[in-house]
């Protein structure tokens, strides 16, 4: 019996001594990823231990841990994520930690508070009727008529007027662009130089499938596009140097 008791208190010791190895800390390497926005600066701390940590330009970084460890990972352009460190992060001396960009949220302009006072409302004009832009007043008159059209037609003032309305278009896609994002926006995360944000900002309202995402306002998909368009435009400007 007295043996018996003895083998129990021996194998309690052993598993303990096993258990602790297991708990001993040890400084692993880890690297975070995230393909659209910087990897650099992302907090990193030991939430058991309070340790901390800073990831490096490519998103490197080392901190010291144990299993069961949790880390906690935050920066101001990322979501936070936490994770569980295992045996198995132990062992292979590397954790590989994919992060999610923060959903910027697109200004609100407010034009007019007074927005439902309309020239249809007042009765002004028939409601339905079509609204004509300054360009596209000028192209109606010069087709209104049979002749209108003829003669504004040999001379291209038709053709001429069709270009203005184009013109037209592509700065009101502009000033609404304007208005979506600081410029911090463009520098920080799209990685745009600040002299040539005006010219990505034209390269952008170029692309008719992000026009159609300033026109009918999805952000979502405007700020999908323009991180694409954003890689384009560096590459354009990096052979022309």
């Amino acid at each position: 019996m007295k043996l018996n008791k003895t083998l129990y208190i021996i194998l309690f010791f052993v598993v303990q001594i096993s258990i602790g190895q297991n708990k001993v800390s040890k400084e692993i390497f880890g690297q975070i990823l995230e393909q659209s926005t910087s990897v650099a600066g992302v907090n990193i701390i030991n939430n058991n231990t309070q340790v901390t940590a800073v990831s490096d330009e490519s998103g490197t970084f080392s901190i010291v841990v144990k299993e069961g460890d949790v880390l906690v990972f935050s920066s101001v352009n990322l979501e936070p994520l936490k994770r569980r460190i295992t045996l198995e992060d132990l062992a292979s001396n590397s954790l590989t930690i994919k992060m999610s960009a923060k959903e910027i949220e697109l200004k609100e302009v407010i034009v007019n508070e007074n927005a439902n006072i309309t020239a249809e409302n007042l009765g002004i004009i028939p409601k339905g009727q079509k609204k004509y832009t300054p360009a596209e007043r000028k192209v109606y008159t010069a087709t209104s008529t049979s002749l209108d059209k003829i003669l504004n037609g040999i001379s291209g003032r038709t053709s001429m007027l069709k270009k203005e309305i184009k013109v037209e278009q592509k700065e009101t896609l502009f000033r609404k662009l304007e208005y979506l994002f600081e410029e911090a926006y463009y520098t920080d995360r799209l990685k745009i130089p600040s002299e040539h944000i005006k010219g990505f900002q034209f390269y952008c309202v170029e692309s008719p499938e992000f026009a159609v995402s300033l026109n009918t306002k999805n952000k979502t998909m405007s700020m999908f596009l323009i991180t694409g368009l954003a890689q384009e435009y560096l590459t354009i400007i990096e052979h022309e140097k």
